[in-house]
């Protein structure tokens, strides 16, 4: 070895950057997995916790402010799905603030974008999404419960909202509302809380999930300026968000899956013996994630294709994600027995957090539903 070798220093690969994905999962390992007993037992809401997702990325990957980003959903349903391992009240509220952030980002509105829209990104501010009533709505289960009339400068909204979900006082969400005036012609747009004529009413306790600051809410003569509109009329903006608005619940299911296989291997060594007898096994549930996945990933590449037969793909792939995720907590339930029956058992809460996959809009039976209508039942 000459000497120019010997003096030359070595090469030392510098490390990956963590990704955004692994942040999140190590923020939940660290800062969420503490809580989920608060959460499920005492309602608590983990604001901290949202607003550091969001600072860590977790609500920026699919939905860029600015002409020409980068639509990754995968990577943002992947986020929810870490979150989702320890806790699906949170992974839903996760679902609830990347579901306003897509509305904004989808939309026309380049004033929302660079307001509202930045800061629920980063966190800074924290939403739901409104539209389970309009949902029903469009697919003939509910009539619209906001009505509006055009006022200077913006819309007059009168009206209530049963279920709205990761609200607070300074939180914002999507809402749509017909104008009886115009033919019932429907707009939507995003509302503040804190905005005169909207009030937050509180709702009876869930099962589970209470830890989502869900409510009812009121809209008496409220204000809802122009530069709050998403769309006017909706006509095309709802098949252009439809898919996204969907798929992206997915993460929720795949992170309750995940964690239920982990829950029925963690029993093996003592239960093996017995648990063999059940007819469904880890593995099973192992090969149903990974074709879900497959499917929910592959679909997420194409969120503004607006062809029936892919949004036909979309409806099964989320109708098979919520029956999964039942299927999986029930057979965690199952093979964990009795230790998975106590108060503070993970099973057991998996479970009732699992028929929230099935129940949330669009619920099964508003899958099936549609299917039927799009005569693919």
């Amino acid at each position: 070895m000459n000497i120019e070798t010997q003096l030359r220093p070595s090469v030392i690969a510098e490390p990956e950057p963590e990704t955004m994905i692994e942040r999140i999962a190590r923020l939940a390992q660290s800062d969420l997995a503490p809580l989920v007993q608060d959460i499920d037992q005492k309602g608590h809401y983990p604001e901290d916790f949202m607003r550091a997702a969001g600072a860590a990325g977790a609500y920026s990957a699919h939905a860029p402010m600015t002409t020409g980003g980068e639509i990754d959903i995968e990577s943002a349903v992947r986020a929810m799905s870490a979150v989702g391992e320890h806790c699906l009240s949170t992974a839903f509220c996760m679902w609830c603030q990347n579901a306003l952030a897509w509305y904004i980002a989808s939309s026309e509105n380049q004033t929302l974008k660079a307001t509202i829209g930045s800061k629920v990104l980063t966190g800074e501010a924290l939403g739901g999404t409104g539209l389970s009533n309009p949902m029903k709505t469009l697919f003939g289960i509910e009539r619209l419960k906001l009505k509006a009339e055009r006022v200077p400068g913006g819309f007059s909204v009168t009206g209530a909202l049963p279920w709205v979900s990761n609200l607070g006082d300074d939180h914002y969400f999507g809402i749509v509302f017909s104008l009886p005036q115009e033919d019932d012609a429907m707009v939507m747009a995003v509302a503040d809380c804190g905005a005169d004529g909207v009030k937050i009413i509180a709702n009876d306790d869930f099962v589970a999930l209470d830890g989502t600051r869900t409510f009812a809410i009121q809209f008496r003569q409220a204000f809802i300026p122009d530069d709050h509109v998403l769309a006017d009329p909706i006509t095309d903006y709802i098949p252009k968000i439809r898919a996204g608005f969907i798929l992206l619940q997915a993460g929720m299911a795949f992170g309750l899956i995940r964690n239920c296989i982990d829950l029925m291997e963690g029993v093996g060594n003592s239960l093996s013996h017995v648990n063999c007898f059940l007819p469904d096994q880890p593995s099973d549930f192992r090969e149903t994630l990974a074709a879900l996945q497959d499917e929910v990933f592959d679909l997420a590449k194409t969120p503004f294709d607006r062809s029936d037969a892919y949004f036909v793909r979309v409806i099964k792939a989320r109708l098979a994600a919520g029956e999964a995720s039942v299927a999986a907590a029930h057979n965690a339930m199952l093979h964990c027995g009795a230790r998975g029956y106590v108060r503070r058992g993970a099973a057991q809460r998996r479970l009732r957090e699992a028929y929230f996959v099935a129940i949330v809009t669009p619920a099964t039976k508003q899958l099936r539903k549609m299917l039927a209508d799009f005569g693919a039942a």
